[in-house]
């Protein structure tokens, strides 16, 4: 009976000690499980602020683009009124030459 009796008494001893195992392991498990639900949130919070930076550079790109076409015609404008003014100048002095003669 002592025999049956010890095996009985170690039989429990470890199903106690696999119940002890497992708890933790669902605490584990509990406590990944948490993190990862941190983690998704920190995810999706993270793809909405790259949208919206992916939404402002794109504006930030058509303005500069805006810009450099005004700059581009500003400076073909000025460059155009030099250019009128250059050939004003030189036909007014050829002018003035002829009638000089």
């Amino acid at each position: 009976m002592e025999n049956g009796r010890s095996r009985l008494q170690q039989a429990q001893e470890d199903v106690d000690e696999v119940k002890v195992i497992m708890m933790e392991n669902l605490n584990k498990a509990d406590e990944r499980s948490g993190k990862l639900g941190d983690l998704e949130d920190r995810a999706d919070v993270l793809l909405v602020q790259s949208k919206a930076f992916a939404k402002n550079t794109q504006k930030v790109k058509e303005k500069k683009r805006w810009d450099n076409v005004k700059m581009k015609v500003l400076l073909i404008g000025i460059g155009v009124a030099v250019g009128a003014i250059v050939l004003g100048l030189i036909i007014y002095a050829i002018v003035s030459a002829a009638q000089g003669k």
